[in-house]
Order: C-alpha cells, then sequence, then structure tokens
C-alpha cells in the first residue's frame, strides 16, 4: 500500500486521520511543520503529501513552494489541508502546486478519494 506524509501541527487532527488512514491500509509518516514536511518528504518519498496550510516554523504555503521546486520531490502530489475554503485560497493553492484542496473539518471518503486519484495518477505518469 501507499505511503502518505501527513503534514499537521494540531495533535488530535494528526492523531485522527494518521490512525484512519492507517486501518484504511496506508502507511502513514508524521511531521508537525512545513520543515520537518519538507525534511521527511525528501528522505521517505512518499507517494502523496496530505498538507496543513497554517502551521508553526513554515507554513504549508511555503513547504509545498519548495517541495514543488525541488527535482527530488517536484512530482509528489499534494493535497492541501485547510479549514480556509475561500475561493481565493482554492486559487492560491493552485498557482503554488498543490494537487488537490480539502477543506476542514475533512470529509474522510471525499480525502481517501483525493488520495487514490492523485496516487493513480502518479504511478500512471510518474
Amino acid at each position: 500500500m501507499a505511503t502518505l506524509l501527513l503534514v499537521e501541527d494540531n495533535e488530535l487532527n494528526r492523531d485522527m486521520l494518521g490512525r484512519r488512514l492507517q486501518r484504511m491500509g496506508y502507511t502513514v509518516k508524521i511531521a508537525v511543520n512545513g520543515q520537518e514536511g519538507i525534511d521527511l518528504a525528501r528522505t521517505v518519498q512518499p507517494d502523496l503529501v496530505l498538507m496543513d496550510i497554517n502551521m508553526p516554523i513554515l507554513d504549508g504555503w511555503e513547504a509545498a513552494r519548495i517541495l514543488k521546486s525541488d527535482v527530488d520531490t517536484q512530482n509528489i502530489p499534494i493535497i492541501a489541508l485547510t479549514a480556509h475554503a475561500m475561493t481565493s485560497d482554492r486559487d492560491k493553492a493552485g498557482e503554488i502546486g498543490f494537487n488537490d484542496f480539502a477543506t476542514k473539518p475533512v470529509d474522510f471518503p471525499a480525502l481517501v478519494g483525493m488520495i487514490e486519484k492523485w496516487i493513480s495518477h502518479a504511478h500512471i505518469t510518474g
């Protein structure tokens, strides 16, 4: 099964999503801020990154910019996880290079659908 990197500073969100994704059969690696997320993405090379936007040290916007500009990580799909549901946030996510956008509270079945879509797409095109 695929390896996912969950970059989330909120412990409750991290635990809930991490456990549910593991029960679905995914291997889940955890980072608690954007810098840790970048470091883990470079070493683990996950199949997909779930990236919170508002985090300490380095936010999800900047972390995604860095991952998408790095030849070693630019093809890893990234799904934004955010409480910001405005069209401008969705547009900004697309401009930065996020592959998809999920609002909090997370609709788990919809999120799993996004994960499967992007992992399948990455394996076809990668």
